[in-house]
């Protein structure tokens, strides 16, 4: 199963309960999947899904929230696509509904992006907004140098709301065209674990963050493979390990870590190969290199005290068993 597939399984399984947060799952993901059309003269929604379950439970929502009855079709594979798609159309009451979603606005004029009462509402919704737009049109790709989480938007206008929608949950994201398509993409490592907890992809979360843990060690491990020089391999090494446990410092203090240790912390994981004299230069204000070193060296030893008072593995246990310390 890829990464998306495991996403979009676990994401179909979310049930929240509020009301506004399912109105608000729902409408985007009319949107994203599809959105309005015209049939016969008549306003339809349709949205095309991939798989079965997520259309059935896209029409059992439509019908439980707005008292509809849909159409399910399948829909037959383009050349692009393996396999086949499933269409959930909505005709007799159509206009309706898509007053109601906020698809149409009072003039009957499509809207270009989504309802401003869904991304000006409360983080439940906003990350529910994420979620239906994930379910109908996003992807993502494994940890490494294009690992990517992105959403296909069907306007201009719909990515930038998308966008505003998970700025105001901490979603760092970006509107750009990919070959002449509107896309909304996340990229940095943090951004993306994050953006799949806010939508309730809280395993895939955990998997894909221990995937990329894993492989930036092994890179980093790799990477010393190539050094011919003696002294660089040590640096290099010690680099690794350094990291390593910062990381597992910080994980181990959580909220009691103090401000002036955490910056020097993260100070080291945002510079992971520079020298101490480098990371001085960095803070700011400026630090010593022995100011430097002297902060890391307590955080670590805050962090191995507590970890042998709370009983789990200290700082050397996150040291790579083939990186010497």
């Amino acid at each position: 199963m890829s990464l998306t597939d495991s996403v979009k399984d676990e994401l179909a399984a979310v049930r929240d309960p509020r009301p506004t947060a399912r109105v608000a799952e729902l409408t985007a993901l009319l949107r994203f999947a599809g959105g309005l059309h015209s049939i016969a003269g008549r306003v339809a929604i349709e949205a095309e899904l991939e798989s079965d379950v997520l259309a059935r439970r896209t029409a059992r929502d439509l019908m439980e929230i707005y008292g509809v009855r849909p159409e399910l079709h399948r829909v037959q594979a383009s050349s692009g696509r393996n396999g086949g798609r499933f269409a959930v159309r909505v005709i007799e009451g159509g206009e309706t509904l898509a007053r109601q979603t906020g698809l149409l606005d009072q003039r009957r004029r499509p809207v270009r992006g989504l309802p401003n009462r869904l991304t000006t509402g409360a983080r439940p919704d906003l990350a529910a907004i994420w979620r239906g737009a994930f379910l109908a049109a996003g992807s993502l790709s494994e940890p490494g140098r294009s690992a990517a989480l992105e959403i296909a938007c069907p306007s201009a206008e719909a990515a930038m709301a998308l966008v505003g929608a998970g700025a105001r949950i901490g979603i760092s994201a970006k509107a750009r065209e990919v070959r002449g398509l509107p896309r909304v993409v996340v990229r940095e490592g943090d951004a993306i674990r994050m953006a799949l907890a806010e939508m309730g992809a809280q395993r895939t979360a955990a998997e894909w963050e221990q995937l990329r843990q894993r492989r930036e060690v092994r890179a980093g491990v790799n990477r010393l493979v190539n050094f011919d020089d003696a002294n660089l391999r040590r640096s290099a090494q010690a680099a690794v390990a350094a990291c390593a446990r910062v990381e597992r410092a910080l994980e181990i203090l959580g909220d009691t870590v103090p401000d002036h240790l955490r910056q020097a912390g993260e100070l080291r994981l945002a510079h992971r190969d520079a020298s101490l004299d480098e990371l001085g230069h960095h803070a700011d204000p400026p630090l010593t290199k022995d100011a430097v070193a002297g902060r890391i060296r307590r955080l670590l030893a805050m962090a191995d005290k507590k970890a042998a008072t709370d009983g789990v593995p200290d700082t050397e246990s996150a040291v790579p068993a083939n990186v010497e310390d």
